[in-house]
């Protein structure tokens, strides 16, 4: 791939994963975010993964826990309605998914979170689940 052909797929690539970023919540799918990219679904998934280094389905459930954490950490909101704000369809799912990447349920992680007195970059970056 040429150098003029590579900024263009990653390009391409950052417009899907910023409709991402600005849409986690709402019901996105491959092909939906295929189509933001205009490319086909298979090669949107294949250059998504070589790009970032995670299925575009993977990232979206990472971006979904990440806010889930925030909210669960910030707000005395139910883990129910916490799960369906950021884009979950059933407790069961977003429970399984999120002891998946962060490593405890969402109960035990806001029993154990400290919301700590530093900038809101610092506590994404110390908080930020890993894949």
């Amino acid at each position: 791939m040429n150098r003029t052909a590579a900024e263009d797929s990653n390009r391409r690539m950052l417009r899907a994963r910023d409709a991402m970023d600005r849409a986690y919540a709402q019901p996105l799918d491959v092909p939906a975010l295929a189509r933001i990219a205009h490319v086909s679904e298979a090669h949107f998934t294949r250059t998504f993964r070589a790009t970032f280094g995670e299925t575009p389905h993977r990232y979206l459930q990472r971006r979904r826990v990440e806010r889930a954490m925030f909210l669960l950490r910030e707000t005395d909101r139910s883990v129910t309605d916490i799960c369906f704000e950021v884009g979950f369809g059933s407790p069961g799912t977003f429970s399984r998914t999120f002891r998946d990447i962060v490593g405890r349920s969402p109960r035990t992680y806001r029993k154990e979170a400290v919301t700590a007195a530093v900038p809101t970059c610092f506590a994404m970056a110390w908080t930020r689940p890993s894949t």
